[in-house]
């Protein structure tokens, strides 16, 4: 295991939490009311001249409907929106034994399956590009081959924890995810492990966290959804995106 003063504390308890529940977080959108639409409409007035009360009151009534209309049209796009079903690359799920290989990043051990694995490199130099999102490294050139390096812990892990480990990882190794090109970057290798398709509690990826297989029990790690996980770095998602 690492040093990392976080690794059995804020981190590991964070990141188990998050792996755990499969709680939907909604955010609660704020909308002004029709009449306090109107409040505004009418506070902001810059006719040259003053309208007779009476033709205030009749615009007002004229645009309250209209508003309402309006207003019910943009919510129900926003639901429809929100419904659109996510496109989900569901894991294969094993029915015989099947291997993986365990490795450490910050103190939390994460597997993926030797089927999907795509080689090890050890990293030496990346080299950083511009214009990338916070958790792309760079590229590492090996032989004739370009990997994409993900900071795998900027990717995985909450804001907060993230914040606590700024500068304290130092990536070794490149697990290579199948023939994508991207690779996770990774401090430590652990082993390899054989493991019965019962000793996983797998999760339901369409609700949330489609990059999360499940859980491995006994070893307390998540086993990655390697084919969802391309699919999103492809599309230069974060985990929570």
């Amino acid at each position: 295991m690492s040093g990392h003063p976080f690794a059995n504390e804020d981190v590991m308890e964070d990141y188990m939490s998050a792996l755990l529940t499969d709680d939907t977080i909604i955010e609660d959108v704020q909308r002004q009311s029709v009449e306090q639409l109107l409040k505004t409409v009418a506070t902001a007035r810059s006719e040259p001249f003053a309208l007779p009360v009476e033709e205030v009151v009749e615009r007002e009534k004229y645009l309250a409907p209209v508003m309402t209309e309006i207003m019910q049209s943009q919510v129900e796009k926003k639901q429809v929106l929100g419904n659109l079903p996510r496109q989900v690359i569901k894991p294969v799920l094993p029915t015989e034994p099947f291997q993986v290989l365990l490795f450490e990043v910050a103190g939390i051990t994460l597997a993926v399956p030797l089927i999907e694995l795509g080689g090890i490199h050890q990293i030496e130099t990346i080299n950083p590009l511009f214009g990338k999102p916070a958790w792309f490294k760079g590229v590492l050139l090996h032989r004739e081959e370009k990997y994409n390096v993900v900071d795998t812990a900027q990717w995985v892990m909450l804001g907060k924890s993230v914040g606590k480990l700024a500068g304290a990882i130092q990536y070794r190794y490149l697990i290579v995810l199948g023939e994508s090109g991207w690779g996770l970057g990774c401090e430590s290798l652990i082993a390899t492990e054989t493991l019965l398709p019962d000793e996983v509690k797998w999760r339901n990826v369409e609700m949330s966290r489609p990059w999360l297989s499940g859980m491995i029990k006994k070893k307390m790690c998540a086993l990655l959804n390697v084919q969802q996980l391309i699919s999103m770095l492809n599309q230069g998602l974060s985990s929570n995106d």
